[in-house]
């Protein structure tokens, strides 16, 4: 079995020169393949045009596959806090997990220690706030479910990655209830993009990081609560 946090060094070509700009976020994914040597091929292959600065598999050994210093092709499309070449200002990190179309699971826990480990020292470097670790699906909700319903952000959180609130998830479906005006620009304050037209994505992608009890596209009381802690956390 291969080291745990051990960083091993895997070139990928698909990256190119960051604009002046600082490193403002860490961005999580996972593979979304059905195994790690795949998933690995293809963020090093010069076809694929992607790639990520970090590749943590579920033995919790770490792949360097970009210098930080460099520009890796993780984000795509996207948009967070008003700022839409996400590549431009983040670190991405890949966990290997087949995803939600190869049968979507757990991420161990010797790879979410890995993984708390490389974020604690990107934050510390880079003086990085709690709430500049983000999920995939965060900036592209139309697009993307990664990492997922599955992932801890709650015990990161107590860790100083990423943010969470401290209400009590509810055991019965709460209330649906109307988006208002004033949720729509804490949303955006937190950094989602949120418009009419991707409403319910937006929405979704909020319940899949702060509340994936119950992922329903649909506004509810319990949703409410939690946006304001999360405010709080800013």
């Amino acid at each position: 079995m291969v080291k745990p946090h051990e960083i091993f060094l895997r070139f990928s070509p698909n990256h190119n020169a960051r604009p002046a700009e600082e490193i403002a976020l860490i961005v999580l994914h996972y593979t979304g393949m059905q195994s790690e040597e795949e998933a690995l091929e293809h963020l090093c292959s010069a076809q694929s045009k992607v790639s990520a600065h970090y590749f943590i598999n579920e033995e919790g050994a770490i792949f360097q596959l970009v210098e930080e210093d460099r520009r890796a092709w993780h984000a795509g499309v996207g948009v967070w806090r008003g700022h839409e070449n996400i590549n431009d200002i983040s670190i991405g990190i890949e966990l290997v997990n087949p995803g939600h179309e190869w049968g979507y699971r757990l991420f161990p826990e010797v790879q979410i220690d890995a993984l708390r480990s490389l974020c604690l020292d990107i934050i510390t470097r880079y003086e990085l706030p709690s709430h500049a670790v983000i999920g995939h699906s965060d900036l592209a909700p139309t697009r993307k479910q990664d990492p997922g319903e599955f992932f801890p952000w709650r015990e990161l959180a107590s860790h100083g990655i990423g943010i969470w609130h401290d209400v009590v998830p509810q055991e019965d479906a709460p209330r649906a209830t109307e988006l208002k005006d004033e949720h729509r620009k804490q949303l955006r304050a937190l950094g989602y993009a949120v418009d009419h037209e991707n409403e319910s994505s937006v929405i979704m992608a909020f319940q899949r990081h702060y509340r994936p009890e119950y992922i329903t596209g649909t506004w509810d009381e319990h949703c409410t609560l939690c946006l304001h802690a999360l405010m709080a956390k800013l």
